[in-house]
């Protein structure tokens, strides 16, 4: 039996102050959103961070619920999210469940799903599309499916998120009378008339204004990593940002070395970013509690933690480098300040932050060459692995996973047992389509970029990017208003950031197990090397950008300031191992490793000793994937004839990027009577993680 409107908005307001109090009233917009809900028509809100979009599908829960209707479906994107969402729901008198990658046992909480003991269900996108739930599916009473953080479901949102993208094949699939409620902070014009086409039907949209008025924003360029983790000890550590807070990072090498420079000079702080298993996401959780519980002052994190994660009292967020578009920052800043009358918001930016967007839009799709390889392999083979298609295919591991993401998601390819098969659709490469989200997001970036040299209101000019026109000058921004905090940084602190960063170096870690490749089976490598030791980022703040400038200048030699910080690093290696013997990777046509080398020996009191030899082969930065670097250095190196081999010795080269150059090389030596190798190298120039 439907509940009458009067009756409905008062069961509504009684669920509401149950939670709140006496005293709460719904926010404009917010009743009537249930109410669409409620009357099972499909609802998109687009609301500023902080206005209570769950808010509306819980309470629909608790009112379905009481009607004896089935569970509510959450799709969420975050799990960090997904543990607010789970807290908030509890609060409300919901029994909730979570399915995600840290669910061990997904078949056992399915079964109790389908025998209706839980009110509503969080679950990734990833986890839906799953063999496990899909399945399942057809046992499950749905009384309301949610799409928190809907943008993600549009080609033109911020965040092409393949899994997202597949909602769109489910919204026609369920009962006409099931309501669906999307729900997103950040949707311009051009997203909020996607959402709509793709929800169909006749959709009530919530819009509202998006600026929130405790955010106080300010720009600082500052172009080094020096002074930007100079800034942000200063100001924390001197109490000018009070509470605590979150940091944001591009990547997550950025994340672990910022965390660690804190805690180093006395403010507690944790890291966060995507790991590659449930253990590892365990790490995540035991940071988010001690976040929780104002046990650190920052949690230094990539955009990983960027959306709808709900603290209240965050009273800063800072950004070490500029985000990629208007969007991305909205979320983010928008985790700051719910509870609070004020909170501080820092973005710190220099030209480089250029090169790392840069990066990140060029690549995010496959190109026509790599997924037409791909496909044809597909097409020639009835079923094939993905360790086979990287052996005969020269390409690097994360773009072949791009590459069959988009061909699975597409429908070009279906996935079963470990291999891949192709279905009856016939490939086509949608080369418009990508061009055309490829040129948004560079012109996004573009508007990034206007944000920081804006004379503008910072709240005023974000909105605008999001077709807020409603915004006013928010009269307390950096632009607006004088600023009580400054970009510059004390020497003490610069001294202590320049001493930290140049103090860093990057562990080679060894490879222990020989690729699949078409000529060998994967099998552990006989003889390993040693733990070795990286210098620097290649082209980074310090000795990476002295690197990167001596390598390809005219003098044809690396500066004496990489020799004796390379000298400093090894002295206790070679003490404590009582390694007497350098040497190093071999070059065509350029002495620059080997002069390095002889002089770096001579200033740790050691001999230079040439072992290796290097036959013309493929350049190997040309090699893409573990199975094509591995075998193309196995066909360039070998020992020198009648060498005497010492038994340990460093093997240094300028560049490391996949490893298997040092791999291959430490393996030649040993198998000649070599007792230990320990890589060393100036510069690693593999790709960023995020």
């Amino acid at each position: 039996m439907q509940i009458g409107e009067t009756a409905l908005f008062r069961r509504a307001m009684q669920i509401l102050r149950a939670l709140y109090g006496e005293d709460a009233e719904f926010r404009e917009g917010q009743y009537e959103a249930i109410e669409a809900v409620m009357k099972s028509r499909r609802v998109l809100v687009v609301r500023k961070t902080g206005w209570g979009k769950s808010l509306i599908y819980f309470i629909c829960t608790k009112l379905f619920r009481m009607q004896g209707r089935g569970v509510t479906f959450v799709v969420s994107p975050l799990l960090a999210l997904m543990q607010n969402q789970a807290e908030a729901a509890e609060k409300l008198g919901l029994s909730c469940v979570s399915l995600n990658s840290t669910v061990p046992d997904k078949r056992a909480v399915l079964k109790e799903i389908a025998a209706d003991k839980y009110d509503l269900v969080l679950v990734t996108p990833e986890t839906l599309f799953g063999k496990e739930v899909q399945a399942a599916l057809k046992e499950i009473r749905i009384g309301l499916f949610v799409i928190d953080e809907a943008h993600c479901i549009s080609d033109w949102g911020h965040d092409f998120r393949l899994d997202y993208c597949n909602l769109k094949k489910v919204i026609p699939e369920l009962p006409s009378n099931v309501p669906i409620l999307a729900t997103t902070a950040t949707a311009n014009e051009r997203v909020v008339e996607d959402l709509e086409a793709q929800l169909g039907g006749s959709v009530h949209i919530s819009r509202g204004p998006l600026t929130r008025e405790s955010l106080f924003i300010r720009v600082y360029k500052m172009q080094s990593s020096a002074l930007r983790y100079g800034w942000i000890l200063e100001n924390l550590k001197e109490g000018k940002l009070r509470g605590n807070g979150i940091i944001y990072c591009l990547t997550r090498m950025d994340c672990i070395h910022l965390a660690d420079f804190l805690n180093a000079n006395g403010v507690p702080a944790v890291s966060y970013f995507s790991r590659s298993d449930a253990k590892a996401e365990e790490i995540n959780s035991r940071a988010l509690e001690k976040f929780r519980k104002n046990e650190v002052k920052a949690i230094v994190a990539t955009v990983k933690l960027g959306m709808g994660y709900d603290k209240g009292d965050i009273a800063f967020v800072i950004h070490y480098q500029m985000p990629r578009d208007i969007v991305t920052y909205y979320q983010q800043i928008g985790r700051a300040g719910r509870n609070l009358e004020r909170a501080e918001v820092i973005l710190l930016c220099g030209k480089e932050d250029d090169d790392v967007i840069s990066y990140f839009i060029e690549t995010a799709f496959p190109t026509q060459r790599e997924m037409t390889a791909v496909m044809d392999l597909i097409l020639e083979n009835d079923g094939i692995g993905k360790a086979q298609i990287a052996a005969k295919l020269n390409l690097r591991n994360a773009r072949l996973e791009k590459v069959l993401n988009f061909l699975e998601n597409d429908g070009y390819a279906s996935f079963d047992d470990g291999n891949y098969y192709a279905t009856a659709k016939k490939f086509v490469y949608d080369a418009e389509h990508y061009d055309a989200i490829t040129e948004i997001r560079r012109r996004e970036a573009q508007k990034m970029r206007e944000f920081t040299e804006t004379k503008e209101c910072y709240s005023k000019f974000i909105a605008n990017c999001l077709d807020d026109f409603t915004a006013e000058n928010c009269g307390h921004c950096a632009n607006c208003a004088e600023d009580p905090l400054s970009g510059e940084v004390s020497l003490r602190y610069r001294m202590l950031a320049s001493e930290y960063i140049n103090g860093l170096t990057i562990e080679i870690v060894p490879r222990k197990m020989w690729p699949l490749t078409a000529q060998t089976e994967r099998r552990r490598i006989s003889h390993v090397n040693e733990t070795g030791i990286c210098l620097a980022k290649y082209g980074d703040a310090g000795y990476g950008e002295l690197v990167r400038r001596d390598k390809y200048s005219a003098k044809k030699r690396f500066c004496d300031e990489l020799v004796g910080k390379s000298r400093e690093v090894l002295l206790p290696l070679i003490r404590e191992k009582k390694i007497g013997h350098i040497t190093c990777v071999p070059s065509l046509g350029s002495d620059l490793v080997e002069e390095f080398a002889r002089r770096l020996a001579q200033s740790c009191g050691i001999s230079f000793v040439p072992l290796l030899a290097k036959s013309p082969a493929r350049p190997q930065k040309t090699m893409e994937n573990s199975a094509h670097q591995c075998m193309n250095a196995l066909n360039s190196f070998s020992v020198l004839p009648d060498v005497k081999m010492p038994p340990r010795v460093i093997l240094a080269d300028d560049i490391i990027d996949s490893g298997w150059t040092m791999t291959v090389c430490g393996y030649l030596l040993m198998q000649r009577g070599c007792e230990e190798v320990y890589p060393f190298a100036l510069a690693d120039s593999s790709h960023v993680e995020i």
